[in-house]
């Protein structure tokens, strides 16, 4: 199930001027360094805690002696952020330019600004290294310029920022002047299975070491968050502050790092699987910033369709839209068209695992890729390569023009500089979409739209557009593939 990113809201903790503040929206990613698969190690660093034995529990009895045991290493995070700008409302003479203008000898006057001031928020983290390394969301520490941290014993510590992951929304902080501090170890959130008791504990609203109980309600959603969605979803309540906070099994064991919430509805939290988060911690705690596997590519989901006309068995690959020159996909064989089937032995159960697949594959390493490629399948061995750190992945109305066959619901004008420009496709040849009938065969596409390629061959002009086209007739499918805003994509037209 996929649901809109505009209903989660991130637990971005509090504005804390002594009420609580409001919350703000959820941009979070769960990331993919290290292999997914990957056993989960209970200390993964050398100053962690020694393995702790599950408790018994009966959903009858007490979580006490759990709570008792983790929330030590439970933290209480809250930042400032010095701010300056705006105007003083205090002063009578400020709230009469905030609503006039400035007034003095010259129009246009620059009014004076506030002094700078102090923006406060409050979130959760937990201690996972005696030496006092934290874990906690990047959405948490970002842009702060102080960090304090208190534990549960009311110690407080300054804390750095490590490094931090926005894609991923994890972040690792390092406690100044700690030692032998109380820790919580990583579980397997792999082994977690739905319906099991989890335990979460952190700061909701200010509420220092709130503890709250459920179960893992799901596995793997996809929340709209990023290309690395694969949360947990559980109904142990989360609220605005728990970011950051750890989500336990019945063993004391982090499983999860609670991050989100739905503002649709209650009890319905999602937190970033312990298996998948600790490799990017490893990665921040070793380098500084989280290191990830790259092609260089674009892909788009196969549905049932385009699945059927390129003869794959299934919808579950993800299907090559672009390949970046000089990219590590390009360098490795896979081209446009290409159905990417398996990464490294392990198969796509959908197109959204494989930037997930390709992140935990280390820089450098040569991996087997099995495609799909004019129906058959081979294998590629591509050597992954490192992402950029700047790696990522409305047109108006083109000028009137040729119009192609009436029977394509769809009409195209030559793409020339102007448009070009204005569609931010510099370098891209092709024809402009200027028109689609609303009851056409061709819903898919969109005025705008830059059309490169017809059943395969390469159009630069109407010409060749309607040259490519004008054998087909009426149930006869067209592959178009397609530069829209900035990415590209494939789209299936059967003419009627």
């Amino acid at each position: 199930m996929r649901l809109s990113r505009q209903n989660f809201i991130s637990q971005k903790s509090l504005r804390w001027t002594g009420v609580i503040a409001a919350i703000l929206v959820a941009v979070v990613a769960c990331g993919a360094s290290g292999k997914k698969n990957e056993p989960a190690s209970s200390g993964a660093h050398k100053n962690a805690g020694p393995p702790l034995a599950p408790l018994s529990y009966d959903p009858k009895q007490s979580l006490a002696p759990l709570v008792e045991r983790v929330s030590p290493a439970v933290v209480n995070i809250k930042t400032s952020v010095k701010v300056r700008g705006g105007f003083g409302m205090n002063d009578p003479g400020r709230l009469f330019e905030f609503f006039f203008g400035p007034q003095g000898d010259s129009f246009g006057a620059v009014p004076p600004q506030m002094p700078e001031q102090q923006r406060q928020a409050m979130g959760s983290g937990f201690i996972i290294d005696r030496d006092g390394y934290v874990v906690t969301n990047h959405h948490v520490v970002n842009g702060a310029d102080d960090i304090e941290v208190t534990l549960v014993d009311e110690r407080s510590f300054t804390a750095e920022v490590v490094g931090s992951d926005e894609r991923t929304d994890v972040a690792l902080l390092k406690l100044k002047d700690a030692s032998n501090l109380p820790v919580v170890n990583f579980g397997s959130s792999d082994a977690l299975k739905v319906g099991d008791h989890v335990v979460a504990i952190g700061n909701p609203f200010g509420l220092d070491h709130t503890v709250t109980s459920g179960i893992v309600s799901a596995k793997e959603r996809v929340i709209g968050a990023g290309p690395y969605d694969d949360f947990i979803q559980t109904d142990a309540s989360i609220n605005p502050g728990n970011s950051g906070g750890p989500l336990f099994n019945l063993a004391g064991e982090v499983v999860g790092i609670n991050t989100a919430i739905t503002r649709t509805g209650q009890g319905i939290g999602f937190a970033i699987p312990s298996d998948l988060a600790r490799g990017l911690i490893d990665s921040i705690r070793e380098k500084g910033k989280v290191v990830r596997g790259w092609l260089g590519i674009v892909f788009q989901p196969l549905d049932k369709e385009l699945a059927a006309f390129l003869g794959a068995k299934d919808s579950s690959g993800a299907l090559v839209t672009r390949v970046n020159p000089g990219s590590p996909g390009e360098k490795g064989g896979l081209k446009e068209r290409d159905v990417i089937l398996e990464v490294d032995g392990r198969k796509l159960n959908s197109s959204r695992d494989l930037p997930a697949l390709v992140a935990g594959v280390a820089p450098g390493r040569s991996v087997p890729f099995r495609i799909l490629r004019d129906a058959k399948e081979q294998e590629l061995s591509i050597a992954v390569g490192d992402m950029p750190e700047d790696f990522s992945e409305e047109a108006g109305p083109a000028k009137a023009g040729d119009e192609a066959a009436k029977n394509l619901g769809f009409s195209v004008a030559p793409l020339d500089d102007r448009t070009r420009t204005r569609l931010g496709a510099d370098g891209v040849t092709g024809v402009v979409v200027t028109g689609v009938a609303p009851d056409g065969p061709a819903k898919a596409l969109a005025r705008g739209d830059i059309i490169v390629e017809v059943n395969r061959k390469p159009v630069s002009s109407v010409e060749e557009f309607r040259a490519a086209s004008s054998s087909l007739r009426k149930g006869d499918q067209m592959l178009l593939r397609l530069f829209r805003r900035g990415g590209w994509l494939y789209a299936i037209i059967r003419l009627q």
